[in-house]
């Protein structure tokens, strides 16, 4: 924990001219961007190596990893509850009682895990088969998820923990963790998948222990950090029943607002696949699909950043009471998220010709690509301020409004694009769609609630459930 996040009285946000407060952003979002990049590393090492043990063990991982990702993927309220508590507090002044909050997230995400994890090794046979995948290959994604779901506990607390940590304004750890972590993964899989010395190695379940391994030792430095900054501010550490359930009803707006989103990622690839027709001309569809989504969902890292920095400002700015402050702390990081989405777009736009030949030797995909990635560009000032907006709204706890906003974009998203696909809408008009109606969608949501004043609630404990 940084000496700077121990502060129990920041300068208010209304007070600062914009270059303290550009500042501010940069130290929080850069080291929170290159975390996130970090985080996939894991699944890409574990690629990267099993991929050497044949096609069938890399087939399997592939969709054990899958699975994984989906579950840990919902659980990402556990991170973004205690951000927006811990900041509040921390805005208020009552650092020792947002360490407190925290710590309850903490055991939420512990408890949590043990709960998945029990119910992900007794289901991952079904889990597998829903698949349809053969037999070698469901034998591999079986064997690698029995051990992996064991590292759903770890991977919730780093979850809650990194909340509690960008809470309080400290970004950086994170950071360090996720360089450490990824490197300890990267050596454990290489000694236990192929061995060293005598030891002839586990083949692809050493690279599911070896992630364990990784995301246990990274869960454990993330607490020491936040168990020494309770200790330091007299916090309890035992966990409180009433905080524990205060942050799992917090939790449930937030879980409903990320399935709405997943919802609509599922239903673009559905209609993709729907639209894309038979043989190789539909395999290239859908190639340049994932192509195109794989690079979308990188530059999210980037919007993503500042949304970050924006939970935890604005929690703490309302936190102080300063309700001025919030608001030009607000259209700041809007200016931020729009401008680094309109440079986003067009170096995506300038770059689209090149970077279909990254990824595919497939003479028709790059061709494929190039429009897809232009309406894709066109998208990303509209996904700049969505993001900034979703996470001010985050981090002043107004996770209710996000979920219901989420449920009625999704439910005009689905069946238009499902109806144009159906009338013969090809993979451009599913993207027009998706960059189009459902980015703008949730943008006019966001705006309209931005422009009211229902969620600017403040004081430390005013995040609404």
């Amino acid at each position: 924990m940084s000496r700077r996040s121990e502060g129990t009285s920041p300068p208010r946000a209304g007070r600062r001219p914009h270059g303290d407060t550009d500042r501010e952003i940069l130290r929080l979002a850069v080291p929170a961007f290159l975390a996130l990049v970090a985080e996939p590393l894991f699944l890409l090492t574990d690629a990267a190596i099993v991929g050497h043990l044949g096609t069938a063990e890399l087939a399997g991982l592939g969709i054990a990893a899958t699975v994984l990702q989906t579950v840990v993927g919902l659980c990402v309220f556990l991170a973004y509850g205690t951000t927006a508590s811990v900041a509040r507090h921390l805005g208020a002044g009552d650092l020792r009682a947002g360490l407190a909050l925290g710590v309850d997230g903490i055991w939420l995400a512990l408890g949590l895990g043990v709960v998945l994890t029990a119910l992900g090794v007794v289901l991952t046979e079904p889990l597998v088969a829903a698949f349809g995948v053969s037999a070698e290959i469901g034998g591999h994604a079986e064997t690698f998820l029995r051990i992996a779901f064991l590292g759903t506990a770890p991977l919730l607390v780093m979850l809650a923990a990194t909340g509690v940590l960008r809470g309080l304004q400290d970004t950086r750890t994170p950071l360090v963790v996720a360089i450490a972590g990824n490197a300890l993964n990267v050596v454990a899989n290489l000694v236990l998948v192929y061995g060293v010395g005598s030891f002839a190695g586990l083949g692809l379940a050493g690279s599911a222990w070896g992630s364990l391994l990784a995301q246990t030792a990274s869960a454990t430095a993330l607490c020491v950090v936040v168990v020494r900054g309770a200790r330091r501010h007299e916090a309890r550490l035992r966990p409180s029943a009433l905080g524990v359930r205060r942050a799992g009803r917090a939790g449930v707006p937030l879980l409903v607002r990320t399935l709405t989103l997943r919802a609509a990622l599922l239903v673009t690839v559905v209609a993709v696949t729907l639209g894309a027709g038979d043989g190789d001309a539909g395999a290239d569809r859908i190639a340049t699909h994932q192509v195109a989504m794989t690079l979308w969902t990188f530059l999210a890292f980037v919007l993503d950043a500042v949304a970050i920095a924006a939970q935890a400002l604005t929690g703490r700015a309302l936190g102080a009471g300063d309700v001025e402050g919030t608001r030009r702390l607000t259209r700041r990081m809007v200016s931020w998220g729009l401008w680094s989405g309109v440079a986003l777009g067009l170096l995506l736009a300038l770059a689209s010709p090149l970077l279909g030949r990254l990824f595919t030797d497939d003479p028709d995909v790059p061709g494929l690509l190039v429009p897809v990635l232009l309406v894709a560009a066109l998208g990303q000032p509209v996904a700049g301020v969505v993001f900034v907006l979703d996470g001010v709204l985050i981090g002043a706890g107004d996770g209710r409004y996000l979920a219901w906003a989420g449920l009625v974009v999704a439910v005009v998203y689905a069946p238009i694009t499902l109806a144009a696909v159906a009338w013969g809408g090809g993979l451009v008009v599913v993207w027009v769609l998706f960059a189009g109606l459902f980015m703008t969608g949730r943008l006019v949501t966001l705006l309209h609630r931005a422009r009211g004043d229902a969620w600017l609630r403040t004081g430390a404990g005013t995040v609404a459930p």
